[in-house]
């Protein structure tokens, strides 16, 4: 990484956080499409009378069962792909990175402040959309919490880490914005928002599953079957964030 800095002292960082909450907060574009939109749309589909009947096809499960999931990982996708790489590749084109390093207030600081805050929207969001399947049309509640939750913490590390590769390979906020959105549409394909990756057909399941979003879907089911998550499946999105967040490091700038 060009340009690297020391470490910015605990409470320069801290009023980052701050600082860069109190802007979060004030961005409800960004808050709506992270925190919103996915439990939005499970509700649009808990509308439809056929999603919520038991279907032979799908095991004694209802489609809507099989949403809740795919709402979770939306949030996770939301997050990386679409809102982050916005806003890093902002300050960078704006020159605030820049700016950043002449001060006390490292870049890294601000950087770690904004994958915090965008990883806690997911997190709530992934909360909302267990609320709204629980609450609104009765899917039960994950009966394998523990390995529930290390799947969604996984997957908003895969996203993430995505969006902040995103974000290095972009000079401009347009670049970014292009690059995310061609990112976009095959990660909702394999998180399953078109057809759940349950229903696929087995070679392009074993396909998706490659990808952080399907194997995480896999995960999921499986937690909120009362499994522990094959580890397999908790490996590749692992693996993609590892992989993604090497790549942001080699190519991430700060001017």
């Amino acid at each position: 990484m060009a340009g690297t800095t020391a470490p910015a002292a605990p409470g320069a960082s801290l009023a980052v956080l701050k600082s860069e909450t109190r802007l979060f907060l004030r961005e409800p574009g960004s808050l709506f499409w992270i925190i919103a939109f996915p439990p939005l749309l499970l509700t649009v589909l808990g509308l439809v009378p056929a999603f919520r009947e038991p279907s032979e096809d799908l095991g004694g499960l209802r489609v809507i069962d099989l949403y809740v999931p795919v709402a979770v990982l939306l949030s996770a996708i939301v997050a990386g792909v679409q809102v982050l790489p916005n806003t890093l590749t902002g300050y960078r084109e704006r020159g605030i990175l820049r700016r950043l390093s002449t001060t006390p207030v490292r870049p890294g600081a601000l950087l770690a402040a904004q994958i915090a805050l965008h990883g806690a929207a997911a997190l709530i969001s992934v909360v909302i959309a267990l609320a709204v399947g629980r609450l609104a049309f009765g899917v039960a509640l994950p009966e394998q919490p523990a390995g529930h939750l290390l799947t969604v913490v996984l997957t908003v590390s895969a996203g993430l880490a995505l969006g902040a590769a995103v974000s290095a390979l972009s000079r401009t906020v347009k670049t970014a914005q292009t690059i995310g959105t061609v990112a976009f549409f095959p990660a909702m394909f394999t998180a399953g928002v078109w057809a759940p990756v349950q229903t696929m057909p087995d070679l392009l399941r074993r396909i998706v599953e490659l990808s952080p979003f399907g194997a995480a879907s896999r995960a999921l089911d499986q937690a909120a079957a009362g499994d522990w998550p094959a580890w397999s499946h908790l490996g590749v999105p692992a693996l993609w964030a590892v992989l993604l967040t090497g790549v942001a490091v080699r190519w991430f700038r700060w001017e």
